[in-house]
């Protein structure tokens, strides 16, 4: 072998460690913001869900769903898009963010309008409306600061987005003390929720003008510099994402809504509750090994190395969300009645299933993610498009027999399907072997 081979071959290894590395790193950023969020997290939302009651839990937890199925309209895709591109290209990140930016300010405008012409066709109660509206409003800003956190993320500065998480937190924490002291009620809980997003929407800004921009966002970054035959070009690209999206919003947010509809608030506050403890741990793993991994997936999309960092990030998502998972499903009992009190007791079978989605969420997240990072984004829209239907059918069919414990099993055979069919067109265009993804032994 020449020595121009073996320097070629000894870069191509210094590159996948670069990344492994950069992926350690940005993991680790992300994993301990989490930890910090999230924990804060645990304590606002148990003590809201104690302070509230079940019903008035609901109620909240209902305008959450409800806006969050809508609030996917005001993005469409162009924040996951922006991603790819940007770290491909990190040139275009000024007119990839300008653009943007002005597009969701008509999105977000069309999803207000639409929420409150459903919500209103509805029926729900004055206070309710009164909650919904305000929640609206708050997801609007968070929209605005996706739009940031996707550049960050492009060029895998997981730092601004943690310090945004945690300041997301602490006001919250913060905020739900002082809620309970002077004795708000629930739509004075909602108000936390625009207040807070509204913050951290500044702090995401400053950051991007004056502590990020100076040297990474020096290309085309115009305010107000509007290429109209580009919103075509990357519209028409980010509708797969933005239709994964929807699909997935629908089949995460409309159980809530439907146990709403069909069972009242009180079972929509006893499922919220396990379902809050499900999503702070889909937040610790898939959340964060998906955020650093994407960017790379991205940037590697041709490589060979492609197969090698997939592996990797699989089988840490399925060490610890086996291993997580099992750990809940043993405890349940004491988790629930140590969170919420004995009032949330009909909250603990649902968490003992709802938890098993959780694992098959972190095998799934890194393997849709790594068809998105190779343009196969079609094939996340179109499985998760047949699984919201799934979801819907499988709510209408168990929800009035099972209630809450029907939602829970409802969203684990979703999820179930998902994960199968991406993991097999994984296979089939990446050509991984199943000796390298399910035998534990060293990779090259």
């Amino acid at each position: 072998m020449s020595s121009i081979e073996l320097s070629t071959d000894d870069d191509k290894q210094g590159e996948l460690m670069s990344a492994i590395r950069r992926i350690a790193k940005n993991a680790g950023v992300l994993f301990v913001s989490q930890v910090i969020s999230r924990l804060l997290a645990f304590f606002y939302i148990m003590y809201t869900a104690r302070y509230l009651g079940a019903k008035g839990f609901g109620i909240l937890s209902f305008a959450l769903a409800f806006t969050g199925i809508f609030g996917v309209f005001t993005d469409l895709g162009l924040g996951q898009l922006t991603i790819r591109e940007v770290a491909r290209n990190k040139s275009l990140a000024g007119k990839y963010i300008t653009n943007i930016s002005v597009i969701k300010v008509i999105l977000a405008t069309i999803t207000f309008g639409l929420i409150v012409l459903v919500i209103n066709l509805l029926g729900y109660p004055e206070q309710t409306i009164k909650v919904v509206y305000i929640i609206a409003l708050s997801v609007i800003f968070g929209a605005f600061t996706g739009v940031f956190n996707s550049a960050f993320q492009a060029f895998e500065r997981m730092e601004y987005i943690s310090v945004g998480r945690i300041l997301n937190s602490v006001l919250m924490f913060i905020g739900v003390f002082f809620a309970i002291k002077h004795s708000f009620g629930v739509v004075g809980f909602s108000f936390l929720y625009l207040m807070t997003n509204i913050i951290v929407f500044c702090y995401s800004l400053v950051v991007y003008q004056w502590g990020f921009g100076s040297d990474v966002f020096t290309v085309s970054n115009k305010l107000f510099e509007i290429d109209w035959s580009f919103w075509k070009q990357i519209i028409k690209e980010a509708l797969p994402f933005g239709l994964s999206a929807i699909f997935v919003t629908i089949y995460f947010r409309i159980d809530s809504v439907m146990l709403s509809l069909l069972k009242g608030n009180e079972a929509v506050g006893w499922y919220s509750a396990a379902y809050k403890i499900v999503d702070v741990f889909t937040s610790f793993v898939p959340g964060v090994i998906y955020a650093v991994a994407y960017p790379i997936y991205s940037r590697h999309f041709k490589s060979k190395d492609l197969e090698d960092i997939y592996i990797r990030s699989f089988k840490v998502s399925l060490t610890l969300g086996f291993f997580i998972s099992l750990s809940i499903t043993l405890f349940a009992n004491k988790i629930i009645t140590i969170l919420y009190g004995a009032q949330y007791i009909k909250s603990i079978f649902a968490l003992k299933i709802l938890i098993w989605a959780f694992f098959i969420i972190c095998i799934s997240t890194v393997t849709s993610g790594l068809l998105n990072s190779i343009n196969k984004q079609n094939i996340v829209t179109i499985g998760t498009g047949i699984g919201a239907v799934l979801n819907i059918v499988l709510n209408f069919i168990l929800i009035p027999k099972y209630s809450l414990n029907g939602a829970a099993f409802a969203t684990v055979f979703t999820e179930l399907f998902g994960f199968i069919l991406y993991f097999y067109f994984v296979v089939k265009f990446v050509k991984i072997k199943f000796s390298n993804i399910f035998l534990w032994r060293k990779i090259r």
